[in-house]
């Protein structure tokens, strides 16, 4: 964020404000963000976008067509006003803008990052049937970083003190959320986080290049700025059970936001083998432990010269593109689709070939090979082709007989997906969970227990950010509406004592 003098306006804005007629507007080309140049950031890990200057800025808002239907409103999933945060950045009131998206949502900074607005709000800006759509992420992590960079922060107003308490289990994307909209209502809220840092997923999953930690700490301290307390080193269901939680404790309700945090595997053979990470594993070194800067940090991390990573997702864009960063002279890509299935971000996709990640699709591994020393030394994959599409829409892979090959690599990291822990679910009595061990929870995020709620990976499985705060955000009215339920019915309890 380049500084400039600016004055606010505390112009509200009503009706639009951008002279320029629809055909002008669609004229403006979509204005791509300063970024670091790839020969370089393959050797750092400083964030590869810096987002738009105040010129790039003004310039993208112009392109909003102001539509009398906002279908982008809908297809952000905690319903955002996107035109009114866009039209205060075309008057130059930057907080304003900030304070409308943040009517919906309290991470903004975070979300204008990671957020996946390709394939939510923007892939329904009607601009984008004729043209590019206008960059709304960029738009709303701008505005972030301008009352980052002036310090122009202030909590909301809260209400009146509700003296019930709430426990929010998990300071991830989701927690953060539940916590910051229940203790804007007034209750009294804490966060029980198991590592030792807060931030979830934020600080441990997503790289420094893609999401800095500062921004992440920032977020959190927006939410301790609203009264939330956050425990940190404590293990839900081994340093305290949800049970402690309601009884000793004396909790009125409890959010869990625990996310998925246990690696899948393929189980083939050679996983076992030295040299095979989990890209959980890899990722929470690395961002957590800072495992890039050993020794100055006691966290080693041994990559060898030939890295593969299996998957298709974020996560697995994540473990190759950090993999480039320490050093291999080949950092693989394992996919067992092609190009067009992957649900990775198609601008992490870009950044990773630019950065000379190099990708193998319609490639399954069946085996990993290992040397007299028990350390990997290759990886063995089969040919695919594309059948029918699976339940998710996706063509499924098949099989080629005959095809299998190797890869000569020394280390292999698993990205394939990530299910919930089972502590909480082991430890809590009566608590339904799937199959799969994701926690079964209704239309309003309630589970089979009494007041608790749970959302984002824990009971999806597999969530982004936004759906996680999404689910925070609903979970926060649910409970809200629960726990003013519990107030009526001591109120009348109440009343019908005083009247004997």
């Amino acid at each position: 964020m380049h500084k400039q003098s600016n004055k606010d306006s505390d112009t509200k804005t009503n009706g639009k404000v951008n002279p320029l007629k629809p055909s002008e507007r669609m004229k403006i080309p979509r204005h791509l963000p300063i970024e670091q140049d790839a020969e370089v950031r393959i050797s750092n890990f400083e964030e590869v976008s810096k987002g738009f200057d105040y010129n790039l800025a003004i310039e993208e808002a112009k392109r909003c067509l102001e539509c009398k239907n906002p279908v982008c409103v809908e297809g952000c999933p905690v319903n955002i006003d996107i035109p009114g945060f866009i039209q205060r950045i075309y008057e130059k009131d930057y907080q304003g803008a900030l304070e409308k998206i943040r009517e919906s949502n309290y991470l903004p900074a975070i979300c204008g990052r990671v957020c996946p607005q390709e394939n939510l709000c923007e892939i329904v800006c009607l601009l984008g049937k004729k043209r590019e759509p206008v960059a709304i992420g960029k738009l709303e992590r701008f505005v972030a970083d301008y009352e980052l960079a002036y310090g122009k922060f202030t909590p909301p107003r809260k209400e009146t003190p509700l003296h019930q308490k709430v426990a929010v289990i998990g300071s991830g994307p989701g927690g953060l959320t539940v916590a910051a909209d229940l203790a804007k209502l007034g209750y009294d809220v804490t966060i029980f986080e198991a590592l030792h840092e807060p931030g979830g997923v934020l600080i441990y999953g997503i790289p420094e290049f893609r999401l800095p930690k500062h921004i992440v700490k920032e977020e959190v301290n927006r939410v301790k700025a609203l009264g939330v307390e956050i425990k940190t080193n404590v293990i839900v269901g081994r340093t305290v059970t949800i049970d402690e939680l309601f009884g000793k404790l004396a909790y009125d309700a409890v959010y869990l936001g625990t996310g998925a945090g246990s690696p899948n595997f393929l189980n083939i053979p050679g996983e076992n083998l030295s040299g095979v990470y989990s890209a959980s594993e890899l990722l929470t070194r690395v961002n957590l432990l800072k495992a890039y800067k050993f020794p100055e940090y006691d966290t080693p991390l041994k990559i060898g010269k030939r890295v593969a990573v299996i998957g298709g997702g974020d996560v697995a864009m994540d473990a190759v593109r950090t993999s480039k960063r320490i050093g291999p002279e080949h950092a693989i890509l394992l996919y067992r689709r092609s190009r067009e299935e992957m649900p990775a971000r198609v601008e992490e996709v870009h950044h990773a070939e630019e950065e000379g990640v190099e990708f193998h699709f319609l490639t399954n591994p069946v085996a990993i090979h290992g040397d007299e020393n028990g350390w990997v030394k290759s990886i063995e994959c089969q040919k695919m082709r594309l059948g029918e599409p699976d339940e998710k829409g996706r063509r499924r892979p098949i099989p080629i007989e005959d095809s299998n090959f190797t890869i000569d690599v020394d280390t292999v990291v698993v990205a394939i997906g990530q299910s919930p822990n089972p502590i909480i679910q082991q430890t809590t009595p009566g608590l339904e969970t799937t199959k799969w061990g994701t926690i079964i929870v209704d239309e309003k995020c309630a589970t089979s227990r009494k007041g608790i709620y749970a959302g984002g990976d824990i009971a999806r499985g597999g969530a982004t950010v936004i759906q996680a705060v999404a689910d925070g955000k609903l979970a926060a009215r649910s409970i809200h509406a629960y726990l003013s339920q519990l107030r009526e019915e001591d109120t009348q309890t109440t009343e019908k004592v005083a009247a004997k």
